[in-house]
């Protein structure tokens, strides 16, 4: 029987992981509560965004954390294709659960079916991750402990999706996805407990890819990912900023309908011509002949 060492690099891969979990648990809760306040393609969107967080969280958390594991007596190799095949369960069943709450009339039937739906299928994809590593020797689960971590998923799972309807304020959104993030890593642990591996030693090579060559990359991918997506999120205006906007706008705009308040009498009359300005004449202007008062007696005497 091998030793099982799940923090060959002591707290850092705990820790990290859980920031992961919990990175993405806030994004999605972000994402669906900004759905929810839309509608149309915007709304699916929006959603699109939540599932890929959500299920990128997971999988990054789950893999990073394997960066710590280690089976003394046999190196430990990765599967790509099965790999790669866990990150896409991930992201499509937390898909169902997001989409199922973002679009069910019936609150808490949609609530139920998601948090099942995404509950198993987080469950699956850490299963399915832990068939992609290959080792020398066999591994086997506890089933009281595998049953235990898919509770805790599911849970989890509709719990992070109630907060996705019920809480809207980003204080709250931020603690939900604490909570979530440690949910969902008390759920990989407990996964990890449950396994017992007997090793058998052999020289011969192990197919796959190792941590560094496969799992490390692809995690500070998706980690990156998961950041710059958190900052256009943050950065972009929800409806509500929208809405005040366009009001803001709309008061400021010059109103072109204030030449049709004045009465009827004061319009012009449109086949009238204007009349043409004229120069004012001067306050002491002379004139260019004589003037003659009517008054003048020599005038008088000419008629």
């Amino acid at each position: 029987m091998g030793h099982l060492d799940h923090a060959t690099y002591g707290w850092l891969t705990p820790v990290l992981s859980y920031a992961m979990a919990c990175t993405g648990a806030a994004l999605g809760l972000r994402c669906t509560v900004r759905a929810l306040d839309t509608t149309g393609r915007s709304r699916r969107n929006w959603l699109l965004t939540a599932a890929s967080a959500i299920g990128t969280g997971i999988w990054t958390m789950h893999f990073v954390a394997m960066l710590g594991f280690g089976v003394t007596g046999t190196d430990i190799r990765y599967d790509v294709p099965l790999t790669l095949l866990s990150l896409l369960i991930a992201m499509g069943v937390t898909g169902v659960g997001v989409f199922a709450v973002g679009y069910g009339r019936d609150r808490i039937r949609s609530l139920l079916i998601g948090g099942l739906t995404t509950g198993v299928g987080v469950a699956s994809m850490h299963y399915m991750g832990m068939a992609a590593l290959n080792l020398h020797g066999q591994v086997r689960y506890d089933p009281l402990l595998v049953a235990l971590s898919v509770v805790i998923a599911v849970v989890a799972a509709t719990a992070a999706l109630w907060a996705a309807l019920n809480i809207h304020a980003p204080a709250a959104v931020a603690l939900a996805s604490l909570v979530m993030g440690a949910a969902v890593s008390s759920m990989h642990y407990t996964g990890m407990f449950a396994v017992d591996v007997t090793v058998t030693p052999s020289a011969a090579p192990l197919p796959g890819a190792s941590v560094m060559q496969f799992i490390f990359p692809l995690a500070v991918g998706l980690g990156s990912y998961l950041f710059i997506t958190s900052a256009f999120v943050a950065l972009s205006p929800t409806a509500g900023e929208h809405a005040a906007y366009a009001s803001a706008e709309r008061l400021t705009e010059p109103d072109e309908r204030a030449v049709d308040v004045a009465p009827p009498g004061f319009r012009p009359d449109p086949d009238t011509p204007s009349p043409r300005p004229t120069a004012p004449s001067p306050a002491y202007a002379h004139p260019s002949g004589p003037v003659h008062s009517p008054t003048d007696p020599h005038d008088a005497r000419a008629h």
